[in-house]
This record gives structure tokens, sequence and C-alpha cells, in this order.
């Protein structure tokens, strides 16, 4: 099975400006998912993608190689993550080189290590369209969500008559740490359209997404003090 680990990182954050690259803990928020990387990869199986040249040449002085510059109108707002994988694919396809797996690690999350690659990858089978790295969610549609019904009045968002949080069906979540995908199915449908998609468990914790300003406080007191 050869694997391309793709780290897509735009320069374009809005909520905190040039996050990908904002120091957490004393070095850049991308190089914790590079150096998981590249324990798993060689540098040559490894594409960080991006549209910035800041980003670029950050990625260049932690030491890894970047084989392009996104193209802008693949790092607009609305630009979605299907496109980007696909235009990594093409640009080592028109090099000669066809991957059968793709490893998506986003720069967000910094306490997703190595050991938790490989243990999702151990869990992964070429029948699959994706696996993905999950956590138990914190807020159960059978015990605390609620949609409204047309009269205006709350409705459980999945019925089921439980007392207890713990005697509620267990419900996932995506944690944005790790997605492998078949590129055989990314090819045929986009990964919205997936249907064969398994699950690897992390804590809460190693789940942790990079998406404000308190994220990054939260983050530094996880790595010092867990």
């Amino acid at each position: 099975m050869k694997t391309l680990i793709i780290i897509p990182a735009r320069g374009g954050s809005k909520g905190v400006p040039n996050k990908n690259i904002k120091h957490l803990n004393g070095k850049p928020l991308i190089q914790y998912t590079i150096e998981a990387a590249k324990k798993i990869n060689k540098d040559r199986d490894i594409c960080m993608t991006s549209d910035s040249d800041l980003i670029i040449n950050t990625v260049k002085n932690i030491g890894l190689a970047v084989p392009f510059k996104r193209p802008s109108h693949l790092a607009e707002d609305n630009s979605g993550t299907y496109e980007v994988l696909l235009h990594a694919i093409d640009f080592y396809k028109n090099k000669g080189i066809i991957y059968d797996t793709i490893i998506l690690l986003q720069p967000t999350s910094p306490l997703r290590n190595e050991k938790h690659i490989q243990e999702a990858l151990a869990l992964y089978t070429d029948d699959l369209d994706m696996l993905v790295s999950v956590k138990e969610t914190e807020s159960n549609p059978y015990y605390v969500l609620f949609e409204e019904d047309k009269e205006g009045y709350l409705q459980k968002s999945k019925e089921g008559n439980f007392t207890r949080r713990q005697d509620c069906p267990k419900v996932w979540e995506y944690n944005g740490a790790i997605y492998i995908i078949n590129v055989k199915a990314l090819l045929q449908k986009n990964m919205g359209e997936f249907r064969k998609i398994k699950k690897y468990i992390m804590d809460s914790e190693s789940s942790l997404d990079i998406d404000t300003k308190l994220d990054f406080t939260l983050a530094e007191y996880l790595i010092n003090n867990v």
C-alpha cells in the first residue's frame, strides 16, 4: 500500500491570523503535525499544500520540502478539501507516482501524534472508503440535543427514553485529527458521499482541535501537564 500524507494549510485563517504557523509552546503549530508525519512516512511521501508563501517558507525552515504552491482558487473560504486532495493526487500522477491511500492530517490537531496515526493505520483495510478518528461526543442527541418542531416546540434530536446519560447509545464525533482515505473511492465520489467508513477512537485531550486563542492556551497547558 503506497501512502501519501497530505497536510493542508491555507493561509487565510480569520479567527486567529496565521493560525497554522502561530507558535504553540515554542514552535509553529504545523510543526507538531510535520513531526508526526515524518515518523510515519519518508519526506518524499509527505505533501504540505498551501497558498501562503509565509507558511511554505516556515515549513521549509522546519525541514520539509514543499512540492508546489497551491493555486489561489483552491484556497478560498468556500474551497473544499475534496478539490485540494484531488489537486495533490493529480500533481503526483503527472510525475508518474500513484498512491493507493491518503492520510489527511490537519495542522490544527497538535496533540495527535505518530502513535495515534499508526493505531489508525492498523485498523484500515482497502475495502473501506475511509477510516476516520473520532471522539465520543459530549452533546449526546439522545439526552441533551433538541430541535424545534413545526410548532416551535423543542423535541429531542434522537428519540429515546433515557433518564441517565450513561445509558444512552454512544455517539461519535469526527475530531478532525486523522482521515485515512482510499484513493480509488476518492476518485469516484466526494468524501461526503462515502458510506464505508469506520472509526478510530481518540480521547478528548488528544482530540483537541485548534480554532481560537483559547484553544492555544488549553493546548499549551495539556502539552506541559498531561
